[in-house]
C-alpha cells in the first residue's frame, strides 16, 4: 500500500516554483500592507490624542454642559466612547448608522433625561423651556382628569349582594356582626389601685404570724372551756326510795 502511494506521488508533477520576479512582487505586496496598517494605526492613535485633548478642555470649561461631535465612522465613535468613559462622562450615539451617526457627551451632573434622549433619537432638537411647558401641561391635564373622576356620581347597584346571599351570611356581616364588649355594671367597678396589696414582705409575714397565733389561742381557749365544765353526773345504782 505504501509503495502504491509512493508511486502515485512520484508520478505527479511538482508545483512550479516561484521565480525571482514573483518572489519580489509578493514581498512588495506584503510591505505595502504592513505600511498601510502602520499608517492606520498612527492615524487612530493621533485621533485618540486629539479627542483626549478636546474632552479635557470640555471638562475644564464650566459653562458647557454637553459636547456634540460631527458624524464619523464607527471606529472613531468607539474611540470617543472609550475616552469619555475613562474621563467619567456620559456618552450616547445618535443618527442613522453609516449615514449621519454622531456622538454627544454630557457631564455627570448634567446627565440627559429620557425625554431629551428620545428627542435626539427622533432627530429633533432639544428645547428645555419647551420641555418644561409640556411637563406643566401634562400635570394640568392629570389634575383635571383627577378632579373629573372625583366629580362623577357614585355608582349604585340595582341589587344588594346581602339580599342575594342572605341564606349564607345572614342579615349582618363584617363589622355589623361583631359583638361589642361592655362592662357589666351589676358587679360594680373596682379601681386597679384598690386591687393591689401595698403591704411590704415584713408586714405580710407579721400578719400571717398574727393570724396563726390567733387561731392557736382560740383553740386553747376552747379546750380550757371544756375542762372547766367537768364530767357529767354519775348514775346511782341504788334505786330511789318510794
Amino acid at each position: 500500500m505504501a509503495d502504491l502511494l509512493g508511486s502515485i506521488l512520484g508520478s505527479m508533477q511538482k508545483p512550479p516554483s516561484l521565480g525571482e520576479e514573483e518572489k519580489k512582487k509578493a514581498k512588495e505586496l506584503k510591505e505595502r500592507l504592513q505600511k498601510q496598517q502602520d499608517h492606520e494605526k498612527q492615524k487612530l492613535e493621533g485621533f485618540r490624542k486629539k479627542m483626549q485633548k478636546k474632552i479635557h478642555e470640555f471638562i475644564q470649561n464650566g459653562s458647557e454642559e454637553k459636547l456634540k461631535f460631527p458624524a464619523m465612522d464607527k471606529v472613531f465613535r468607539a474611540i470617543i466612547h472609550e475616552v469619555a468613559d475613562v474621563a467619567g462622562l456620559t456618552s450616547f450615539s445618535f443618527g442613522q448608522e453609516e449615514e449621519d451617526r454622531y456622538v454627544m457627551l454630557w457631564k455627570k451632573e448634567f446627565a440627559p433625561s429620557d425625554e431629551e434622549l428620545l428627542a435626539y433619537r427622533r432627530g429633533e432638537a432639544w428645547d428645555p423651556e419647551k420641555a418644561k411647558e409640556l411637563a406643566r401641561q401634562k400635570e394640568l391635564e392629570k389634575e383635571e382628569s383627577t378632579h373629573s373622576a372625583k366629580g362623577k356620581t357614585e355608582f349604585i347597584p340595582n341589587s344588594n349582594y346581602k339580599d342575594k346571599y342572605e341564606h349564607i351570611i345572614g342579615r349582618s356581616a363584617a363589622k355589623d356582626a361583631a359583638m361589642t364588649t361592655t362592662a357589666n355594671r351589676s358587679y360594680g367597678f373596682v379601681p386597679s389601685e384598690n386591687k393591689r396589696d401595698k403591704r411590704t414582705v415584713e408586714q405580710v409575714l407579721a400578719d400571717s404570724r398574727a393570724k396563726k397565733k390567733q387561731k392557736t389561742d382560740s383553740s386553747v381557749i376552747s379546750s380550757d372551756t371544756l375542762d372547766t365544765q367537768g364530767d357529767p353526773p354519775e348514775c346511782s345504782d341504788t334505786p330511789a326510795s318510794s
